[in-house]
């Protein structure tokens, strides 16, 4: 099987091939990466090294992709990742939608060309800022919880967000081109009778992630609180009590494998993939995790609130386990340990990743 995996040196596009030619060493690989993501450049002799054949492309030039020979599958790893993107100065909106939308609907031309099935990495982002931002919460044990004695809207849960909650904008202008991306996908699929399945991530998180504080947060706080460099909780009284969950890539590998052999199936599209209530925590509890670990560091607070932030959004995944019998193998512990012990033998990981 031929498989092309666009953003190959990023976090999850590398960890997703690795881990792919781990369970089958007879896959051929094919990746796309335009580098332009600090520290991506750090993946690429480790894949070609395992016979990734790399291609330095750019998916917003349709160009780029004319000599991609024909492949089975194309994982759409590929992506600006952040809330922030279009918005916070340093990138443009045009190029956000360029790199996330115009860039899938280069990919699924090519999936149209070869009749090859897509797997698109979409994001929890897809879920409504303003929705999320309204469920009630509590505050327990140093992070916020849905107040059960609450009336929690549609799709929302102890166990998380679903698939059915609302994804009425506003989303973020990130959220907002993967949602955009997702509706073109099942298009291109049902028109051109190729095989799509979308899958939405929670925060991806572990060992060599390239972590920003708006981007692979569990990986940037914990490298940052290593490194003793400035942190501050952002809004929500600038206590640190906003949660989330982490997923490993690697934990995608299973569902990946039995989406790429099945072609025809009434089985659902879309899909979330999250770490769920076991692998959530806030930032105020990550913090004293880091403590534990490395010994105590300040953390300020600034009450100020940040565009697109939700005090809870944790990804309820039990529509996979019940397609798939998929779940989350990697713990939370095993993920941040990791993490930590990453930091420690890569002194200058904030600065190659250019978070700092």
């Amino acid at each position: 099987m031929r498989i092309l995996i666009s953003g190959i040196c990023g976090f999850a596009g590398s960890s997703i091939a690795q881990g792919l030619l781990d369970r089958d060493s007879a896959l051929k690989v094919i990746g796309l990466d335009n580098l332009s993501r600090a520290g991506s450049h750090l993946n690429i002799e480790p894949l070609r090294a395992r016979g990734v054949k790399l291609v330095h492309a750019d998916l917003r030039s349709p160009s780029d992709l004319e000599a991609i020979a024909a492949v089975d599958w194309i994982i759409d790893a590929a992506a600006n990742p952040s809330v922030l993107a279009g918005i916070d100065g340093t990138t443009s909106s045009r190029q956000l939608i360029e790199h996330n939308l115009y860039g899938t609907v280069n990919l699924l031309e090519l999936a149209k060309r070869h009749r090859a099935g897509l797997i698109l990495l979409s994001t929890s982002r897809v879920y409504s800022v303003r929705s999320l931002a309204s469920i009630p919460v509590v505050l327990r044990d140093d992070r916020f919880e849905p107040d059960p004695t609450g009336t929690l809207p549609a799709g929302v849960s102890s166990r998380g967000i679903a698939e059915n909650f609302s994804t009425t904008p506003p989303l973020s202008l990130y959220g907002s081109s993967k949602l955009a991306s997702e509706c073109l996908a099942l298009e291109y699929g049902e028109t051109f009778e190729f095989p799509v399945w979308i899958n939405r991530c929670g925060v991806l998180a572990g060992a060599g992630q390239f972590g920003r504080s708006d981007q692979g947060i569990f990986s940037f706080w914990i490298n940052a609180y290593q490194r003793r460099v400035p942190l501050k909780y952002i809004g929500f009284d600038g206590a640190g009590h906003q949660t989330r969950d982490c997923l490993h890539p690697l934990d995608l590998l299973p569902a990946l494998q039995e989406q790429m052999a099945t072609v025809e199936s009434q089985k659902p599209r879309i899909l979330n993939f999250g770490g769920g209530p076991e692998n959530s925590m806030s930032l105020a509890q990550l913090s004293k995790w880091c403590a534990n670990r490395f010994g105590l560091h300040p953390v300020a607070g600034d009450p100020e609130p940040r565009p697109f932030d939700v005090p809870w959004l944790v990804m309820d995944s039990r529509l996979a386990k019940e397609t798939w019998s998929w779940r989350p193998a990697i713990s939370l512990e095993a993920i941040l340990e990791g993490i930590a012990r990453h930091a420690e033998s890569h002194p200058r990981w904030l600065e190659m990743s250019a978070a700092l």
